[in-house]
């Protein structure tokens, strides 16, 4: 696919319940800081979402699928990101957006070649990675602007989404043998930092029994997830089983993904 076509395409996804994510809160304009908060840590997930996608198509893994969450996620970040900006007043945030500028023209650029190129995958860990910090950045600077324990609830939440994204990219990384090693290690920090973030949120005060019922069901799906994860095998990703370990992991990604997306609504409302 071109790049004029691949960007093109992306421009006119909708933003739907079509499994590819989107609450309605991530269609409204922002009017709080919990709603800032929400969005500004959605755009880590993105990041992670993205190089996810990425090494998805490269493998063939689920092909039509990661192109259509690909497509997605590109347009939902830059369109969610200039709402950031247009929102941000405090000078350091502004600060770290304009440094996010930066980085995310680095990384749509890592993504748009012809095809997803095993030769180029390192390139677009780095620059997700690097939009991860500052996502993460603008995240924090929102949180401590809002001075609220809910803001560190709809924080906390909203980093579940990217870990989910996270660990599946380091999943399909090392089955693509990039950065092998490294990716194992990432994954497995990740899935820790998951685990025990989805314990603060049960025993939050703020957590309602409804938040609570969401939390279950994300942690049945990171059940199977796990399973999924243990079955990797760094750089065999063209045998017919571990393909399918790696469809199951994409897939079961984005459950978790939905239903986070959903707790952090909840958290932010």
């Amino acid at each position: 696919m071109r790049r004029r076509d691949f960007f093109g395409a992306a421009a006119g996804v909708q933003f739907g319940l079509s499994g590819l994510l989107m609450s309605p809160q991530a269609q409204a304009q922002i009017t709080t800081l919990n709603d800032a908060i929400n969005k500004a840590g959605r755009l880590r997930m993105l990041s992670q979402r993205m190089a996810k996608s990425y090494y998805a198509m490269g493998q063939q893994v689920v092909p039509d699928q990661a192109q259509r969450v690909l497509q997605m996620s590109v347009a939902l970040f830059e369109r969610q990101f200039s709402e950031l900006k247009a929102f941000a007043t405090q000078p350091t945030i502004q600060a770290t957006y304009g440094e996010l500028d930066g980085a995310w023209r680095d990384y749509k650029t890592a993504l748009s070649f012809t095809a997803p190129d095993k030769s180029k995958a390192a390139t677009v860990a780095l620059n997700a990675s690097n939009v991860l910090a500052l996502a993460q950045q603008g995240t924090a600077q929102f949180e401590k602007e809002l001075n609220q324990p809910v803001g560190r609830l709809v924080n906390l939440s909203g980093r579940q989404r990217m870990l989910s994204q996270r660990m599946a990219a380091m999943y399909l990384s090392a089955s693509w043998d990039v950065q092998a090693a490294l990716s194992l290690t990432e994954m497995s920090k990740a899935r820790d930092e998951f685990a025990a973030a989805h314990n603060i949120l049960k025993t939050a005060p703020q957590s309602t029994s409804s938040i609570k019922a969401e939390l279950d069901l994300a942690l049945m799906q990171f059940e199977f997830f796990e399973s999924a994860l243990r079955g990797l095998k760094p750089g065999i990703s063209a045998s017919r089983m571990q393909t399918q370990q790696m469809s199951d992991v994409f897939t079961t990604s984005e459950r978790i993904l939905q239903v986070m997306d959903n707790v952090t609504g909840m958290y932010a409302r």
